[in-house]
C-alpha cells in the first residue's frame, strides 16, 4: 500500500538540497559491456561482481541538473519561530508537474518551478506554521499539508488542501482546511490512502477512527472501539488489531470502501510471550512473538475458509 501516516508529535529542526540527471553516454558501448561480461566470468563470486559493477553503471553518469534553495535568510511572512529561519536538510520532496516542493526538517516547505528553475512560493501560510507532511492527491490534482502551529505548542495536526493551480500563480493561502471536526493530538494521527483513495484520522481524545473519500474528503464511517489497538490498509480491506487476550488476539477485517465487517476470528499466540509485531502486506499477515518464528497467513484464506 502506498500510504503515509502522520502522527501528532513535534519535530526537531535543522538543511538543503540537490536534483540530478543523466547525460548522454560517451565512448563505445560494446567495449564496456565486454569488459562487464568478462569480469563477471573471471570473477570468483560472478553474480556478485555482475551485480555490483551493474549497480556502478546505472549511476555513473548521474550529474547535477539544478539546485534549489529553499532558505530565506530574510525570514518568510514575518516568521516568529526563529529555527525557521535557518538551514536544515530537506526530508520530503513531491512533484506534480512542472512544480516540485520541497520540505525541510524545520517546517519550512518551498514550491519550485521546473520550467524556470526558480521558486514559486513558499507554503508556510501562517509566521508559526511547521509544517510536518506532504501529500498530492491526484484525485483532484491537489496539495495536502499537514502542519502544527506555535500557537498550541506543536500539539495538534491540521490538514489542509490547495489546488496545484493556485500553487503556480503563488497563492499557497488560497486554500482550505480539511478535517476540522477532528481532534489531532497526540497520539492521533491522519494516514493517506493513495491505493485505495481514503483518508483514516484518529482520534484519541475520544477513541474514534474515521475514514474519509479522498476525492472529495466526505465522511464515510466511523471506528468507535476502545479496544482497537492499530488498523493496518491494504488493497480493498482493513485489519482491525484488538487487545491482546489470554492466549489469542482479536482480529477484524473490514472492507476499505464501507466499513462492513467481513470475518471476525482470533489469531493463537504463544502464552506469556510479547507480540513483537502484526503487520499487513497486501493479502499477507505477518505475526511476529519474542523468541518465535515469523508467522506469514494469508488473509484471504480467513475470509473463504472461516
Amino acid at each position: 500500500m502506498d500510504g503515509r501516516r502522520i502522527s501528532a508529535s513535534p519535530r526537531p529542526c535543522c538543511g538543503r538540497r540537490v536534483v540530478a540527471k543523466k547525460r548522454p553516454r560517451g565512448g563505445d558501448g560494446f567495449v564496456n559491456s565486454v569488459r562487464k561480461i568478462q569480469r563477471r566470468e573471471i570473477c570468483s563470486k560472478r553474480d556478485r561482481a555482475f551485480s555490483m559493477s551493474d549497480a556502478q553503471e546505472r549511476f555513473r553518469n548521474i550529474r547535477l541538473q539544478e539546485e534549489y534553495d529553499t532558505h530565506d535568510p530574510k525570514g518568510h511572512c514575518g516568521m516568529v519561530l526563529s529555527f525557521l529561519k535557518k538551514r536544515s536538510k530537506i526530508i520530503e520532496i513531491v512533484a506534480a508537474h512542472d512544480i516540485v516542493f520541497a520540505l525541510a526538517q524545520s517546517g519550512i516547505c518551498a514550491a519550485f518551478s521546473r520550467e524556470t528553475n526558480q521558486r514559486i512560493c513558499f507554503l508556510n501560510v501562517s509566521p508559526d506554521e511547521v509544517i510536518r507532511s506532504l501529500f498530492y492527491n491526484k484525485n483532484n490534482d491537489s496539495l495536502i499539508t499537514v502542519s502544527v502551529y506555535a500557537s498550541d505548542n506543536f500539539s495538534s495536526l491540521k490538514c489542509r488542501t490547495t489546488r496545484i493551480e493556485y500553487i503556480r500563480r503563488g497563492k499557497p493561502d488560497a486554500g482550505f482546511a480539511l478535517f476540522e471536526s477532528e481532534s489531532l493530538k497526540w497520539p492521533g494521527f491522519v494516514e493517506f490512502d493513495d491505493v485505495n483513495g481514503k483518508v483514516l484520522t484518529y482520534s484519541a481524545q475520544d477513541s474514534i477512527y474515521k475514514v474519509f473519500d479522498l476525492k472529495n474528503y466526505t465522511l464515510l464511517y466511523s471506528i468507535s472501539d476502545k479496544n482497537v489497538q492499530e488498523i493496518k490498509i491494504s488493497p480493498g480491506i482493513m485489519l482491525l488489531i484488538f487487545t491482546k487476550a489470554c492466549g489469542h488476539v482479536p482480529l477484524k477485517i473490514l472492507s476499505i470502501e464501507d466499513g462492513t465487517v467481513l470475518k471476525t476470528f482470533n489469531h493463537l499466540l504463544h502464552r506469556n510471550k510479547k507480540v513483537d509485531f502484526i503487520e499487513q502486506f497486501n493479502e499477507k499477515l505477518l505475526v511476529k512473538q519474542e523468541n518465535e518464528n515469523l508467522q506469514i497467513l494469508d488473509v484471504r484464506i480467513y475470509l473463504t475458509l472461516f
